[in-house]
């Protein structure tokens, strides 16, 4: 299965968040309190979760075209439910893949802190940013800058960082934010991602290597674009603040699959089955698993990599599990995925629509694979 290359990872952006290394977990009752995300399916995160829930496709053709003229069919955002770029922005940055990330990440923010109680500071930000650049590369410490210029003092600028590490970054963050919650560094921590793929330079790269979705590839995926958060505490500290839960995070693992898309390396599901195993192992879970939030895309590989590690943890899953995979509806997400998907779970999860407990994971295109059982909150 091995592409073209697409973008590499150096390796400062290596140390950015866990990975390179077996898989690891972390287990702890950890809330997520709070959630959001802006998508083709929905400027809210309600918006969203009701069109994903009702199978509604909002992909659509643009007025660009791939290699063989015709029209590429992406998810796109609405440009009336986006902010306006920050002035002293705007007269810094032309149009551009960043400065779009900007508005969707500010509007993503503002649905989850929209309701959040003034007892809660403003929480550091783990940040999942892409894997994959254009002609220009967004830097991660200078896209955390301009975040907090344009979407306000509503993370703590100082504590954050983020990570170009595409889909399965979130999921990792997921992980981090239990660890700082757990050593008392932080009660509260900010998870998010954000990405467009709705990029001429990418979506030419993609054609190139046969990936987009079309007329003549049905091994492809549909680009699009979003943004999602999750607020995540304590369970004991939310409930002595008297804030309710969505859902429970038991446990995340990450792991790494050499085999990955743009490896020459063979293929074996290492990577994915070591993930979930570890997350499985960790959350000691009284059930089996009921819902399972995967970022199929429509490329074969995907539903490939899930089998084995669904084989390999075979007596961890109900017979009956559902398979979530909403990109069937909004397109590939990019490095917002994986926190959209965390943010769909505990939304449906919350308001009995979804079984618990349920596994969300996301694999990125390069090896960093990630992993996370949610659960219904005491």
């Amino acid at each position: 299965m091995a592409r073209p290359a697409g973008g590499g990872q150096t390796s400062a952006e290596a140390q950015t968040l866990p990975g390179k290394q077996p898989a690891r977990c972390e287990a702890m009752k950890c809330a997520i309190l709070a959630a959001g995300c802006i998508t083709p399916g929905g400027l809210t995160l309600a918006e969203t979760a009701a069109s994903t829930r009702a199978r509604v496709a909002r992909l659509k053709a643009i007025d660009w075209l791939d290699r063989r003229f015709d029209a590429f069919v992406v998810g796109r955002v609405s440009d009336d439910g986006l902010p306006e770029l920050n002035a002293a922005l705007a007269a810094q940055m032309r149009p551009s893949r960043e400065s779009r990330m900007l508005q969707l990440a500010h509007a993503a923010l503002a649905d989850v802190v929209r309701d959040l109680p003034p007892q809660i500071e403003a929480p550091p930000l783990l940040l999942a940013l892409p894997e994959h650049h254009t002609t220009i590369a967004i830097e991660p410490t200078r896209f955390l800058q301009r975040l907090a210029l344009q979407a306000g003092p509503c993370f703590d600028l100082g504590n954050s960082i983020a990570a170009p590490r595409g889909r399965a970054a979130g999921v990792m963050a997921i992980k981090q934010a239990l660890q700082r919650i757990e050593s008392g560094q932080s009660k509260f921590v900010l998870v998010g991602g954000v990405d467009s793929l709705v990029d001429l330079h990418l979506l030419g790269t993609f054609d190139r290597e046969d990936r987009i979705r079309g007329e003549t590839i049905s091994d492809g995926f549909s680009p699009s674009e979003g943004a999602a958060f999750v607020l995540l505490g304590d369970a004991d500290t939310t409930r002595a603040y008297g804030i309710p839960a969505l859902a429970h995070v038991n446990a995340a693992a990450i792991g790494q699959e050499p085999g990955h898309l743009y490896s020459d390396e063979p293929y074996l599901g290492e990577g994915l089955a070591s993930a979930v195993s570890s997350a499985i192992d960790a959350a000691e879970l009284p059930t089996q698993i009921a819902s399972v939030f995967c970022t199929f895309n429509g490329e074969r590989y995907w539903a490939r990599e899930f089998g084995v590690a669904r084989i390999r943890n075979a007596a961890a899953f109900a017979d009956d599990a559902a398979m979530e995979h909403p990109a069937e509806c909004f397109g590939d997400l990019g490095a917002a995925h994986g926190v959209a998907l965390a943010a769909l779970a505990a939304h449906g999860i919350a308001r009995g629509y979804r079984r618990a407990p349920a596994l969300v994971y996301a694999s990125s295109d390069h090896a960093d694979r990630a992993a996370a059982i949610l659960d219904r909150a005491a």
